[in-house]
């Protein structure tokens, strides 16, 4: 077996501090440390940990991501869609659970055969961790230079790979909404460039304003295409995850996640994360108009939900209707001004600009301007 602890100072000598997953019982030990030495972020589910470790990478941290092999399949999207395109690169540990030829749960059995090969197929680099801290040093080591090399790696972790290592008992933070405004009157309904011209006419140099995928990202570049935006590709839903990792590591930095109805959906345990973690420094602004627009227009359910109840019974401190781009711009400005994790809810017409192209600079090339303007401006 490994010696946790000697295990973990190294990942944090070699400068891994930044830590986020869903657990498994093969890696609990590792991950009880992580939550008693380091900084670790409780996901949801695996896919938004996998954007919350990239949101720390943009913001300077190198990050590592725990998941069950089950779970890995819930992070296949970030993985091909956002860790990707972005070279935004992550250290994984991925369990074993099923491994042929030892007994285990019924449901691990088709994972553990084929947890490699799904590895192999994103084109992610791995290694069997092995339980010798000599070895498993040298491993680490490998792993460094591809995270170093903007490429992830991951480890596959063997049951009893890790020994004891007792989780410190530490105060949970609650955290309870202190503002919710809820519909009163009739909405505007504005064209979405028509809301994300306000939105940017409110960006400072303090601003980093990233945008979900599809039309948001698209419209946005058209509006102002500048070194503090970011579009998101792929990884539908996790654009708020990928919020909270930067807004976390980069304090100094105001962070403007602007979202959509659709993808919010997808993936809406992120808000109770987004709850907990309670960044003051994020504003989260969702762009409501009842349809997967990119798609074809077809209905989403949100006509369903109360957006506003939901981001308030999450924890978030001001969780505000919106009914015009007047209303809009003033709750922006007065977020700038007080601060405190907020979610702004605005419903907005069907269709988007006619013509509308795509952005000419690569994923990459977004990553690269924007990791320089943060580390000009944080």
């Amino acid at each position: 077996m490994l010696n946790t602890s000697e295990f973990g100072n190294e990942l944090k000598r070699l400068g891994f501090d930044f830590y986020s997953g869903v657990p498994c019982s093969f890696l609990k030990n590792l991950i009880n440390y992580s939550i008693n030495e380091c900084n670790y972020v409780a996901a949801a589910n695996e896919g938004d940990a996998v954007a919350i470790a990239s949101g720390a990478y943009l913001g300077g941290r190198k990050s590592v991501v725990f998941m069950q092999n089950s779970g890995l399949t819930n992070a296949v999207s970030p993985l091909t869609s956002l860790t990707y395109p972005f070279q935004l690169p992550v250290l994984g540990f991925v369990s074993l659970r099923g491994e042929p030829g030892l007994k285990d749960e019924p449901q691990h059995e088709l994972m553990g055969q084929i947890t490699t090969q799904l590895l192999d197929l994103m084109q992610i680099k791995w290694q069997y961790l092995s339980s010798d801290f000599n070895v498993a040093k040298l491993q680490l080591a490998t792993a460094n230079e591809f995270v170093e090399k903007n490429q992830p790696f991951f480890f596959v972790v063997k049951k009893d790979t890790f020994d004891k290592e007792n989780l410190k008992l530490k105060e949970r933070a609650i955290h309870s909404n202190k503002k919710k405004i809820e519909k009163t009157s009739s909405d505007e309904v504005p064209s979405r460039l028509e809301t994300l011209h306000v939105i940017n006419r409110c960006k400072d140099d303090k601003i980093v304003q990233l945008a979900t995928t599809g039309k948001t990202g698209r419209e946005l570049y058209e509006v102002d295409d500048c070194s503090n935006n970011l579009y998101m590709v792929g990884s539908m839903g996790c654009v708020s995850s990928l919020g909270l990792g930067l807004a976390l590591t980069k304090k100094d930095l105001n962070v403007v996640v602007i979202d959509g109805d659709g993808s919010l959906l997808m993936r809406m345990g992120s808000l109770a994360t987004n709850g907990y973690y309670q960044p003051e420094n994020m504003l989260h602004i969702l762009l409501d108009n009842q349809t997967h627009d990119s798609t074809g227009g077809q209905r989403t359910v949100s006509h369903n939900v109360n957006f506003v109840d939901v981001a308030a019974a999450c924890g978030y401190e001001k969780s505000i209707y919106i009914h015009t781009l007047e209303q809009l711009e003033k709750e922006i400005y007065d977020w700038k001004k007080t601060k405190g994790l907020t979610f702004l809810h605005i419903k907005i017409a069907k269709g988007s600009k006619q013509n509308l192209g795509r952005p000419e600079v690569t994923p990459s090339e977004v990553k690269i301007r924007l990791q320089r303007f943060i580390n000009e401006k944080g």
